[in-house]
C-alpha cells in the first residue's frame, strides 16, 4: 500500500535577525543572508502491506509528523519517492479542514467535501456524524466557541465515517475525555480489523504495543530501527532510562 524509498527532507534555515521583507531582500541581493541546512528526514525506506498498522516513535522533532506529510502528499520530499496506492485520510493537524466562522453542521459539509465526500453521502451520514461526536445542539454553533477537544471529536467523526484505504493518524487519540478516547481507539479497532492500512504517530508506547504491527524509530530525521513492535519499543523505552 505504501512504499518509501530513500525519502529525505531538507530544510534551509536562516538565522540572521532580519525585521522586514524589505530588509530580508536587501540582505539577499547583497549575499549577506547565511542559511544552513537542516534535514528533517534522511533516507527513509520502508514499506506497508495492505492492513498492516505501522507505528512512527521518537522524540520531540525526530521527524514523525514530517514524514505523515509526506505520505499524505502534503510536502513533496527534497529527494527520494513515495508510492500510494489507495484513498488516503490524513488526520494530522485537526481543524485545518474547517473555517471556524462556520457552525459544526456547516463545517460537516465544508470539510467532508475537502475529504473528497460527496454532498449525498454528507446528508446520508450527518445524524451518525453528529451522534459521534457528542456535539448535540452545539452543532450549530460557530467553530470558534468549541473548545479544542470538541474540534477533535468534530474532526474524527467525519473523516472516520467511511472505510479509507490508508489512515494517517498523529497522535489523534491523546486529546480529548476519557470516554471520547476510548470510544475513537474502539473506531481505529474496527477499521484496523476491517482491513484499513494505518500510519500511527503516538508518545504512548502502550497505545503502540496494543495497536501496531511493527514500529519506526526515528531519531533527528534518520530511521534508527524498524520492525517487531515490541523489539522497537523496548529498545527505545531502554533508551530513554
Amino acid at each position: 500500500m505504501i512504499k518509501a524509498d530513500k525519502v529525505s527532507v531538507k530544510y534551509l534555515m536562516t538565522y540572521d535577525r532580519v525585521k522586514s521583507i524589505k530588509e530580508y531582500l536587501v540582505q539577499l541581493v547583497k549575499g549577506k543572508i547565511q542559511y544552513e541546512e537542516f534535514w528533517a528526514l534522511k533516507n527513509i525506506s520502508f514499506e506497508v502491506k495492505r492492513g498492516e498498522v505501522l507505528g512512527i516513535i521518537g522524540h520531540n522533532g525526530a521527524g514523525k509528523s514530517t514524514l505523515l506529510k509526506v505520505i499524505s502528499g502534503i510536502l513533496k520530499p527534497t529527494s527520494g519517492s513515495v508510492k500510494v496506492n489507495g484513498v488516503v485520510v490524513p488526520m494530522l493537524e485537526l481543524g485545518s479542514g474547517f473555517d471556524f466562522d462556520l457552525t459544526g453542521r456547516e463545517n460537516i459539509f465544508l470539510n467532508g467535501s475537502i475529504l473528497g465526500y460527496s454532498e449525498k453521502f454528507l446528508k446520508e451520514k450527518y445524524d451518525e456524524i453528529v451522534e459521534f461526536s457528542e456535539l448535540g445542539q452545539f452543532i450549530d454553533v460557530p467553530l470558534r466557541n468549541y473548545s479544542s477537544g470538541m474540534v477533535m471529536r468534530l474532526a474524527f467523526s467525519i473523516a472516520t465515517m467511511v472505510q479509507p484505504d490508508i489512515l494517517i493518524v498523529d497522535e489523534i487519540l491523546a486529546v480529548g475525555d476519557a470516554d471520547f478516547k476510548e470510544k475513537s481507539k474502539k473506531r481505529m479497532l474496527e477499521l484496523m480489523g476491517g482491513g484499513t492500512t494505518v500510519l500511527f504517530v503516538s508518545h504512548s508506547l502502550e497505545q503502540i504495543r496494543e495497536m501496531c504491527d511493527k514500529v519506526i524509530w526515528l531519531d533527528h530525521g534518520q530511521m534508527k530501527m524498524i520492525g517487531d513492535t515490541q523489539e522497537v519499543c523496548d529498545a527505545y523505552a531502554g533508551g530513554m532510562e
